[in-house]
């Protein structure tokens, strides 16, 4: 590796772990950020805010004023609250137009190379304030682990560190995987620091992506929630940026929209009552169409790279259905977005300009089917006239042309001509509704697309008009919306990031985690003499666990419990010890031996409810003194793992994470722990 590569980067290992490269300490500050975002996104966030404030002001002087006009009877009175109700409606209307007009602001994520492509919708990232966690999960530490916070703090600085970078992440995939790993770093800090029977004073603050309303919560799945909202928004943003005008970066546009539905879809699946509009059930919901209806209008303007210069009728036709589909998806994407729940919250400028897409594209497949048909010489073939009876939808309107499938020319002409002057009034009424809003006005590439699109079916039509024709007036059949291309939802590959808990050496997370309880450490001295037994069995690994203790034993007498974990060996920890490594420190102490030791409160290791328990066996073993038999405690440690143990509490209704098994977790439920015997 370069050394160029080496400054800001994130090296990772053989084993998919990310770690930061030597010799750069702030690596979290770094890579996959751009702190220089953060002021001007500061600012608009600061004015988003006050305008709220202002429009909450002047809806609680109109309600106050509406009750007032109700309550009196005094003439004068009412007409003075009638005309300070007038007043405050046009405040209210004012301060809505600023708001959406700001909401509406999305021109910075558009691809400013290409002016004559129709602009996307992006999505803004979720804004938050700083949290301090330092004072806190030190506190925890020591009161809940009896450990020293302060050994910790350094793992507490780079969770500081990534958060704050993740609040203004680089608009590419190295923004992508920094999002990525905060989430995942965010399940240890859940496990490790947030018990389910209490709260632990620390609170999320989140901004709406598109209003700036504040929402707090004091659940890490908030926070969760959040994250995964920013990284489909930043997909968006991605997918926007893309100049279409090229084959390779409309794939990549129409990825990164799959994903950005796929992870709305993922939030909506997997959260409940949210706390803020952007994450409630409705808007994701409307968020996932919008994504797709935007990866398929990607594909749509990939065809007409890849087709232009394919001749023939059937490719218009082909085109023609495609264009339909968009269509068709806009239109279903208009009817989620105008409901009263969203209609009310997002800008209005993205209602209007989902519905000019809708007519924009119903026009293009028009004009492409009379194209197809007006270009076309000599008679139709058969698998022609298939497509075409595929294509056009039977309409029982009166006004509709008796053509479906032109059996001559001058019906072809009839059909293809009907076709373009239905394009061209529908390109009409995209122009008008595009005029309609004023947002969209100042959308040049916008304007540009529309007037093209519309000027060239004006020429064609100019082109084919002779005599005036009674058919002229009739309307052409509908273009049935048909596609071959299929788009899926990309679900959100969490694995692509993976990262180590920050917290290791508190122990195996499935134990030591802020859901179990268990006494304070005590340290357990036994010295013995030459021939003398210390008395005890341990079993399993990662903890060790006292399996029993011999009645008059030296351990039975020092306070030893069957079912204590062995926390430490003399200096060494051994939390995370394996059995043979505990086994060779016991042996390594001769004849003096401290131990340190905890008893779990909630939980019964050995004898967990439901199974049957296990005695231990032994035999003598002359040369070292130790001996093994066969031994079930990571089954038990299995069934705690799942989640069901003896203490389980009542979970939170908000935002419940569905998660699996880990692999740490089969692991250790899967392996092999011999019983030893210490003589």
């Amino acid at each position: 590796m370069s050394d160029k590569n080496k400054v800001g980067k994130l090296h990772v290992g053989d084993d998919g772990y990310i770690s930061p490269d030597v010799g750069n300490q702030n690596y979290r500050k770094i890579w996959g950020s751009d702190p220089r975002a953060a002021t001007c996104r500061g600012k608009l966030q600061h004015r988003r805010a006050k305008l709220n404030q202002e429009i909450n002001k002047q809806m609680m002087m109109r309600n106050g004023a509406e009750k007032l006009f109700k309550a009196t009877t005094n003439k004068k009175m009412r007409e003075t609250v009638a005309l300070e109700l007038s007043f405050v409606n046009s405040n209210l209307q004012l301060l809505k137009e600023q708001l959406a007009e700001m909401n509406s602001s999305v021109q910075i994520y558009q691809n400013e190379s290409a002016s004559q492509l129709v602009p996307m919708i992006p999505l803004g990232l979720k804004e938050t304030k700083d949290i301090d966690f330092q004072e806190v999960f030190k506190d925890f530490i020591l009161e809940h682990y009896s450990e020293d916070g302060n050994k910790f703090e350094s793992s507490l600085q780079e969770l500081a560190d990534i958060r704050q970078a993740c609040k203004t992440p680089a608009r590419d995939q190295s923004g992508v995987l920094l999002l990525f790993q905060y989430y995942n770093l965010l399940y240890y800090v859940e496990r490790r620091f947030f018990p389910p029977h209490r709260s632990m004073g620390i609170y999320f603050e989140w901004f709406d992506s598109l209003t700036g309303v504040p929402s707090t919560q004091k659940t890490v799945a908030f926070e969760k929630a959040s994250i995964l909202f920013n990284i489909a928004a930043v997909y968006t943003q991605i997918g926007a940026k893309q100049d279409r005008t090229k084959s390779s970066a409309v794939d990549d546009a129409v990825d990164n929209f799959l994903r950005a539905a796929g992870m709305f879809h993922y939030i909506k699946e997997n959260f409940s009552n949210a706390p803020s509009m952007d994450l409630a059930p409705d808007t994701l919901q409307t968020l996932t169409h919008l994504m797709l209806a935007q990866a398929r209008e990607c594909l749509f303007e990939k065809l007409i790279l890849t087709n232009i210069d394919k001749q023939g009728i059937e490719g218009c036709l082909d085109v023609a259905q495609e264009a339909a589909e968009v269509a068709a998806v806009y239109s279903q994407v208009h009817k989620l977005i105008s409901a009263p729940e969203v209609k009310d919250y997002v800008p209005y400028s993205w209602i209007s300009l989902i519905l000019v897409k809708s007519e924009h594209y119903r026009a293009l497949a028009h004009h492409f089917v009379a194209v197809g048909l007006l270009d076309h010489n000599g008679e139709l073939n058969e698998s022609v006239k298939q497509m075409l009876e595929m294509i056009h939808l039977e309409d029982k309107n009166k006004t509709c042309i008796g053509i479906n499938i032109p059996q001559n020319t001058v019906e072809r002409q009839q059909l293809g001509k009907a076709h373009l002057r239905e394009a061209l009034l529908l390109h009409e009424e995209a122009l008008r509704l595009h005029r309609m809003c004023r947002q969209l006005r100042q959308v040049d590439n916008l304007k540009i697309r529309l007037r093209i699109d519309h000027d060239t079916s004006l020429n064609r039509y100019a082109d084919t008009e002779e005599e005036d024709d009674f058919q002229e007036v009739l309307d052409p059949p509908k273009v049935h919306p048909s596609t071959k291309y299929q788009l899926t939802l990309t679900p959100p590959d969490f694995s692509q990031c993976k990262v180590q808990d920050l917290f290791h050496d508190l122990g195996p997370i499935g134990i030591f985690s802020a859901r179990h309880h268990w006494t304070a450490p005590r340290t357990i001295h036994l010295e013995r003499e030459n021939e003398e037994s210390f008395g005890f069995s341990v079993r399993g690994d990662c903890p060790v666990i006292i399996a029993g203790t011999e009645a008059g034993s030296l351990s039975k007498m020092a306070g030893l419990k069957e079912g204590d974990f062995l926390v430490a060996i003399g200096e060494t920890d051994t939390k995370w010890c394996s059995h043979d490594e505990v086994v060779s420190l016991i042996q390594a102490a001769g004849n003096n031996l401290i131990l340190k030791v905890v008893t779990p409160m909630d939980h019964n290791y050995l004898h967990p409810k439901n199974s049957p328990s296990v005695s231990p066996t032994s035999t003598t073993s002359s040369s070292s003194g130790v001996s093994s038999a066969s031994s079930q405690y990571q089954s038990s440690l299995g069934s705690e793992f799942s989640g069901k143990g003896k203490d389980n509490h009542k979970r939170l209704t908000w935002n419940i994470f569905r998660r699996g098994r880990s692999k740490e977790r089969e692991r250790q439920s899967s392996a092999y722990d011999p019983n030893i015997l210490l003589c």
